[in-house]
């Protein structure tokens, strides 16, 4: 195999192009790992399922999971950030927060 290509087996990646990968399981906060050949320190503890960055992402940029955008960049993220609602925008669902005074749809106080 490519030494350049190498990724953890605790880490998906669903296509090459994309520039999120995800747990497959637990991972503690300062972990180093290896996507696609890439040395990446988690920031903080990621959960199974959940998304983080394996290189930097600009502000603006489209985040891209099994080569599909699914949202854009709020802020600029590192590498070993990881990726939910505080710095993405969802291509898909409301982003929107009940801190920001917005209700969810079908929520009613």
């Amino acid at each position: 195999m490519n030494a350049t290509l190498e990724t953890d087996p605790r880490v998906l990646l669903l296509a090459p192009g994309d520039n999120v990968a995800i747990a497959r399981r637990d991972i503690a906060q300062g972990t180093t790992l290896q996507v696609q050949g890439r040395s990446v320190t988690l920031h903080e503890r990621v959960l199974t399922g959940h998304k983080f960055a394996f290189r930097p992402i600009a502000k603006g940029e489209r985040i891209l999971k099994y080569s599909a955008p699914i949202g854009v960049a709020t802020t600029d993220i590192a590498p070993g950030d990881p990726m939910h609602l505080h710095n993405v925008a969802s291509d898909y669902i409301p982003t929107y927060t009940l801190d920001a005074g917005h209700e969810f749809p079908g929520e009613s106080h």
